[in-house]
């Protein structure tokens, strides 16, 4: 018999029997009785002066072990959810290619991995490098401000999230988040990621993980393309017929997954000329703020910041701005990171957060941001995208057209005034920095929006206006600014073998999420098509192709 315990609260100083017998007393056996268990989730409670781990437990008792009356009637005792291995049954339409996907994400990746576990054998085709190459020329950058265009922070094997956080926390109830931990650490990850409530690899590990899940694939017979951009599709009666990649070489495609990231926007583009359906959607932009760790610990933890049971600590912090009507938020908070460059386009400026896997550096980093949504840019479809351009090459220019980023204190930004010096500050940002005034960066609402979240989180959490604090833009890729509209098979609403997936395709937000959408798509595929006549095969002197690389 396996039950689950929720919400055993014990104090950092205890050892594994310590939470059984917690277990045990909860539900009202004898510790000998636990013949198993396993850890579901465990947590930091620092919501009090004291703090404590908390745990979800699915402990297996002995079958003839008397349960005292009433036990389930308790919130924090159910009896543990069997694992489910859906089976799918293979759909009978005709594919006479395997499917392509576009993209090597989290979500193009799990997508590919489903697909390629039950013989469909995708072409996996990625605008960007391979992660060797990538991880070269994104060092390239961040050191020379040499910023290639197809292999940079938004674009290669892995995605964005390769050079981030790789945090793996979610907000959805899916059950195939639990899946996509485990291909994880069947790839490397740690077992740690299966029962943290805040999981996270780094992007050191993130990386090795990548090329892992790239071999599998290749194993089962996929195609990995690197340098190979989409640059045309050929549809026809509401079907797809054809793509075109490096603007000379057409193949066939009889489905095509569009697993691009949130700045894919040539694809955008592409899709609006080709009539795909696309919608604007809101989404967020602001500033990467940076913090002492010390001082973080400290105002999360009390007394007990730095035990290493505790690890840096981070926050999530929001604002509802009523009078001006705009929400404000942090994002992608990183402990113990680094504040980095993130362009993909020449003569643009992007920031983003990023941190190992110790989050070591002893500064914390996060973007505040502000909501737009279509109001903002009268409702066009590539308003949102050429709304984010539009600040990115500010950005650019305000730190001196050479990709170092305009940046102030905390402190100047609430008193709004221009220090000409940034000497001694806390600031991580490579390439570089510049002073500005990011009163001038911002327009003028969501300057006003952000100063009145940080005004309410300094109460809440005394000492966020640190004399330390500096400020650094510009943040733009939160989201996607639009959503490529998909019916309830997940296929475009009027291309009917023309799957959006993804966190670029306006459908998830972040790794997981990503990766689980990926499932979905590639579950649609399975469940839709029989398995492929052929594989396409990409001649091009232009690509790299994955079986040419060395083995992981």
């Amino acid at each position: 018999m396996k039950i689950r315990v929720r919400g055993l609260r014990l104090p950092l100083e205890h050892n594994e029997n310590d939470v059984l017998r917690a277990a045990a007393q909860r539900l009202g056996v004898e510790l000998a009785h636990i013949c198993a268990f396993t850890k579901v989730k465990q947590a930091v409670d620092a919501r009090r002066q004291e703090v404590f781990l908390t745990y979800t437990l699915d402990i297996e008792l002995a079958d003839e072990v008397e349960l005292p009356a009433g036990l389930f009637d308790s919130p924090e005792i159910v009896k543990a959810p069997p694992k489910e291995h859906p089976v799918l049954r293979r759909g009978d339409q005709i594919l006479s290619t395997a499917p392509v996907i576009v993209g090597s994400g989290p979500a193009g990746l799990f997508c590919g991995l489903r697909l390629a576990r039950e013989g469909y054998q995708p072409v996996i085709i990625e605008q960007g490098a391979h992660m060797d190459e990538r991880i070269a020329a994104v060092e390239s950058f961040w050191n020379q401000a040499k910023l290639d265009p197809w292999a940079n922070p938004q674009f290669g094997e892995g995605g964005a999230g390769t050079f981030s956080d790789a945090k793996l926390t979610t907000r959805i109830g899916d059950q195939r988040v639990d899946h996509v931990l485990e291909v994880f650490i069947e790839h490397g990850a740690p077992e740690e990621i299966r029962y943290l409530k805040k999981p996270h690899i780094g992007t050191d590990i993130i990386r090795r993980v990548i090329k892992q899940i790239r071999q599998e694939i290749i194993d089962l017979g996929g195609e990995f393309y690197f340098h190979a951009r989409l640059t045309d599709i050929s549809i026809n009666k509401m079907s797809l017929q054809s793509i075109v990649i490096n603007d000379r070489v057409e193949i066939p495609c009889s489905v095509l997954v569009l697993a691009v990231g949130n700045s894919a926007r040539a694809v955008y583009r592409l899709l609006k000329e080709r009539e795909v359906q696309l919608i604007p959607k809101a989404f967020a932009v602001g500033l990467r703020v940076e913090h002492p760790q010390s001082w973080l610990d400290k105002a999360q933890y009390g007394k007990y910041a730095g035990h290493p049971r505790l690890g840096p600590a981070d926050y999530h912090l929001t604002y509802q701005d009523k009078a001006l009507g705009r929400s404000v938020y942090t994002f992608c908070m990183c402990p113990g990171g680094y504040v980095v460059g993130a362009a993909s386009e020449p003569g643009q400026l992007v920031t983003n957060g990023m941190s190992y896997f110790a989050r070591d550096s002893g500064v914390a980093n996060s973007a505040l941001v502000v909501t737009v949504s279509p109001d903002d840019w009268n409702g066009t479809i590539l308003g949102g995208m050429e709304l984010q351009q539009a600040l990115e090459e500010k950005a650019f220019h305000m730190g001196g057209d050479t990709y170092r980023a305009p940046a102030q204190r905390l402190k100047d930004f609430m008193a709004r005034r221009y220090n000409n010096t940034l000497a001694d500050t806390l600031a991580t940002y490579r390439p570089g920095i510049t002073p500005a005034d990011l009163w001038e960066l911002l327009p003028h609402p969501l300057g006003k929006a952000l100063e009145g979240g940080i005004k309410y989180w300094n109460r809440r959490m005394d000492g966020f206006i640190h004399d330390q604090a500096i400020l650094t833009g510009v943040e733009t890729r939160t989201s996607a600014p639009l959503r490529i509209e998909r019916g309830t098979a997940l296929h475009s609403v009027n291309v009917t073998n023309l799957y959006p997936c993804g966190e670029g395709a306006g459908y998830a937000g972040g790794i997981v999420s990503s990766a689980v959408d990926g499932l979905k798509v590639a579950e649609q595929i399975i469940t839709r098509y029989a398995l492929p006549e052929q594989i396409p095969l990409i001649k091009d002197d232009l690509v790299t192709r994955g079986r040419d690389l060395p083995r992981v």
